[in-house]
This record gives C-alpha cells, structure tokens and sequence, in this order.
C-alpha cells in the first residue's frame, strides 16, 4: 500500500539486492580463509615472504596442494606472488586481513567467558 503512495521508496528486498554483489565478494574473502592451512599460510606471511618450498617443508603437504592454497588466497586478493627465477614469493597484499584475526580472538575469548559462567 505504501509502495504505491511512496514509487522512490525502496523495500529492505531492494535494498538487500543492491547490496548482495558486495556482500558475495566478501563472502568470498571469507571463504578463502576458511581452511586451517590458508590460515597457516596468512600467519606465517605476517612474519615476511615466504617461497613456496618454505611453506611446503613448514606445512608437510606437497607443492600442488601448498599452491593451490596459495591460488585461492591470490585470488581472494589476500595475497600477492612475485616470480623470481624457478621460485615463487608470497606476501599479504593486504596486511589488514590480520585485523580480521584479531576480532575472531575476541570472539573465542568471549566464548570462554560465556562458558565460565
């Protein structure tokens, strides 16, 4: 009824849609980090550079499986490569991302909080 009395008026649908693209590429940066290895690989990568024969040795996998991690997270933009010789170097591209880990701390200390009580 308010729609036909109020046309520019958008509903909270529209308003939902309008936001959805951005909302699926965060879904997506979020997806990317959902897996303790690319977690792994986004901590050691806060301490510098890393090849990609470190971070095998460091996680124990073989190399197709490390570069696939680093694949997903490159294309997240979470991470950058720089090609040197025979040897690929990884860095964050964004060093915010940490940021995001430091709120997810929050969230479990104040999950053990609640379960203290």
């Amino acid at each position: 009824m308010y729609l036909a009395i109020l046309p520019n008026m958008k509903t909270t649908a529209d308003t939902f849609q309008l936001q959805k693209s951005q909302l699926l590429a965060r879904t997506r940066v979020i997806k990317a980090l959902a897996h303790p290895t690319r977690l792994f690989i986004v901590e050691e990568l806060e301490k510098g550079e890393r090849c990609v024969c470190d971070l095998t040795a460091m996680i124990g996998a073989d190399i197709s499986t490390v570069s696939k991690h680093l694949s997903v997270l490159r294309q997240a933009g979470i991470v950058a490569d720089d090609k040197r010789g025979n040897q690929v170097f990884y860095c964050l591209k964004v060093r915010c991302i940490l940021n995001f880990f430091g709120c997810i701390e929050s969230v479990l200390k104040s999950q053990r909080s609640d379960a203290l009580r």
